[in-house]
């Protein structure tokens, strides 16, 4: 099977995919195009697996870009493919050849270019990075190659959608606590003391305040689709031992 990727018509024609997981070699749990290293899945089908997406968009899978993901508002400058994977959650370049890979799972995967300055970016936001300020890090980081916040386009891809993001009160009472205005990402849940978050809409709010050129979303629910997606919370749901990841890539 093929390996099946989106894209979004603002990054074009910077060569980007957000993959799903169809056409992978893994089995099980992990089914499908499980490109998660930090996952317990077979290390030499995962890196098969990230072979066949790097190769799709014209990439090795040893110049693909990668962090060690900790949810933090960290995004580094990159001019070469590192030795090792830096503790950040961004990463943006200015060099070709080079391609910046988000693994993601409900947390909301970020590609970025500006189309002027050939500067792109990618960034995984989760609640607490994009909370934290990493979508506002990563555009930092392309100004300082170069880049115009007003001429960088933004894409949100799969992320877990609103309808299926419950969270408690404790959680609410943080983003209160930081601004009133945020309740508008809140609707009240089914039960009292829950509410649905909508991280979508609070990233894209956080990106068009940066002032960014345009910030959109491809309108996929990983936790929705699990034909196409791979989903932490609905493996959650299911008292599933693990869980595979999505992988986003963009390159100049």
């Amino acid at each position: 099977m093929t390996v099946e990727f989106i894209t979004d018509p603002s990054l074009a024609p910077i060569t980007h995919g957000f993959f799903t997981r169809k056409g992978g070699a893994s089995s099980g749990v992990f089914a499908g195009l499980n490109c998660g290293e930090g996952s317990s899945d077979q290390g030499e089908i995962v890196q098969l697996n990230r072979s066949r997406a790097a190769e799709a968009l014209g990439l090795s899978c040893e110049t693909l870009c990668s962090v060690h993901q900790v949810h933090s508002p960290d995004a580094i400058k990159l001019t070469k493919l590192p030795t090792e994977k830096p503790r950040a959650d961004a990463m943006v370049t200015s060099s070709k050849g080079l391609g910046l890979a988000i693994l993601t799972a409900d947390c909301a995967p970020v590609l970025f270019t500006d189309h002027k300055a050939r500067v792109i970016g990618a960034a995984h936001a989760g609640w607490k990075g994009a909370h934290g300020g990493v979508l506002e890090a990563t555009v930092d980081a392309m100004e300082d190659l170069g880049a115009r916040a007003e001429d960088i386009h933004a894409v949100i891809g799969p992320s877990i959608s609103q309808r299926a993001y419950e969270v408690g009160e404790e959680f609410f009472e943080r983003f209160m606590d930081d601004d009133t205005e945020n309740s508008r990402f809140f609707v009240n849940g089914v039960e009292p003391g829950k509410y649905l978050f909508d991280l979508i809409g609070f990233a894209l709010h956080r990106l068009r305040a940066r002032g960014v050129a345009e910030a959109s979303w491809t309108g996929h629910c990983t936790y929705s689709d699990e034909k196409r997606f791979f989903s932490y919370r609905r493996t959650t749901h299911r008292s599933e031992k693990d869980y595979g990841r999505q992988v986003s890539i963009i390159r100049l």
